[in-house]
């Protein structure tokens, strides 16, 4: 069967998101959040909590955990990478990672306050479930779409990501706010369903792509063994090819800063609006829901755009309106100020992610067998800049006592990620003839 472009292959690795998604949206966005927040915060000790006898802020608790975890993943997926692209059994790890994050998300039903650190332990372990999975869903781009459909095929993985977590959100959320309608007196007991159905959800919706995706392309030389056994030589081959790329090195730069914005905005806007603006969950699962249904059209929208006028110029867009959005953050103080907010964020937050995975993919080399490796470079890049942005985050939150002044911060990984940005834009200038040749 041919890969490239094949239709049914396509849409079976866009359904890969579709499933995973439910996780970033209900674990990560919304239900656990303010899940969290609420059986954390007590009369008795505040937004303080113990986790194995240390003090911590109960949100930095949080963030310092999915920093830990997206840590793992960036420290496992190079060596993970390199065995999958030369062995050809990429799939397989992309299971093994789908099942430890479904796992993990059913093992949440049982998080109450007297069991916080299995919560948050199962919470960690899930966040590298879908870190770990996504590694190895992002290197099949390049196999399954050619150079010029690859902005439209990675537009579609996010978009069927949005409507899938937005169909399991619904279900999620008739029990959070209807409870009464199944007979249901413990409150707790809604939000930890929820949980054990994002798990249910991802591993059944996963076996789509798991049956049609090929296994991976075999890239083994028995010469080479010794040396894959080791991934981070296998990482270190990708970096020496890549200082020769003189535009993706560049890229790289400047989605590693925009990435550390970009990507803790997402993972701490829940906890931001319960924790300063005080939104119920109901209005709380409204914004994000408000967030996804734009994010779809915004995802497209971007790759119509660039096909108009260049990746990095309409990156460099983005980056500038997340600035604004940094300090509007910082500023907000109503709930409908947040919506608006809400869907600003929506509309752009597809979109960058979208439009960075394909632009990395346009600048790998045609051609490349090893093109795991290669995404795992990208794929601990972006996680390591999401340990560096929840990091810093929840450090600042702590030290200084609020959110706002975190929010305002990430301002700064924006203004980097834009200058780097700028000077890509000018190298591409300068090395072709034609102003813009990456579409």
């Amino acid at each position: 069967m041919e890969l490239k472009n094949n239709k049914r292959v396509i849409r079976s690795w866009a359904f890969f998101d579709w499933a995973n998604s439910s996780y970033n949206l209900v674990i990560t966005s919304t239900i656990f959040p303010a899940y969290y927040s609420i059986i954390t915060r007590t009369a008795e000790h505040g937004d303080q909590v113990t986790f194995f006898g240390i003090p911590f802020v109960n949100t930095a608790l949080s963030n310092y955990a999915l920093a830990a975890a997206y840590l793992v993943v960036a420290l496992l997926s190079p060596v993970l990478s390199a065995m999958a692209d030369h062995k050809g059994n990429k799939k397989i790890y992309m299971q093994l990672f789908t099942w430890l994050g479904a796992l993990s998300c059913c093992g949440l039903y049982f998080f109450k306050l007297e069991t916080l650190e299995w919560g948050i332990i199962c919470f960690a372990l899930a966040a590298i479930g879908y870190g770990g999975a996504f590694v190895f869903y992002n290197s099949y781009l390049p196999e399954i779409a050619t150079p010029d459909r690859q902005d439209a095929v990675s537009a579609k993985g996010f978009s069927y990501g949005y409507i899938g977590s937005v169909l399991i959100q619904l279900i999620c959320f008739v029990f959070v706010l209807k409870p009464e309608w199944f007979g249901i007196t413990d409150m707790s007991f809604p939000p930890r369903l929820s949980f054990l159905l994002v798990g249910i959800w991802w591993i059944s919706f996963a076996q789509i792509p798991f049956r049609v995706l090929p296994k991976g392309s075999p890239n083994f030389n028995a010469t080479e063994q010794r040396k894959i056994s080791s991934g981070f030589v296998e990482l270190h081959k990708v970096w020496k090819q890549i200082k020769g790329m003189k535009l993706m090195k560049r890229f790289l730069f400047a989605f590693f800063f925009y990435s550390m914005g970009v990507q803790t905005i997402m993972l701490v806007s829940a906890s931001f609006g319960e924790k300063v603006l005080h939104l119920t969950t109901p209005s709380l699962i409204g914004v994000i829901l408000v967030i996804q249904l734009v994010a779809i059209g915004g995802a497209n929208a971007m790759s119509r755009l660039a096909q108009a006028y260049g990746n990095v110029k309409v990156l460099i867009a983005v980056v500038i309106i997340w600035i604004f959005m940094c300090i509007s953050a910082y500023f907000v103080s109503t709930e409908f100020q947040f919506y608006i907010l809400a869907a600003v964020v929506g509309l752009i937050m597809g979109g960058i992610q979208s439009l960075s995975r394909s632009t990395y993919a346009k600048y790998i080399p045609a051609n490349t067998p090893d093109t795991a490796s290669f995404f795992s470079f990208y794929d601990v890049a972006e996680k390591v800049a999401i340990v560096a942005g929840l990091a810093s985050f929840a450090y600042i939150e702590e030290l200084t006592g609020s959110m706002r002044n975190s929010a305002i911060a990430l301002t700064s990984f924006f203004i980097i990620g834009l200058l780097l940005l700028l000077s890509l834009r000018k190298a591409e200038v300068k090395l072709f003839a034609t102003p813009i040749q990456i579409k």
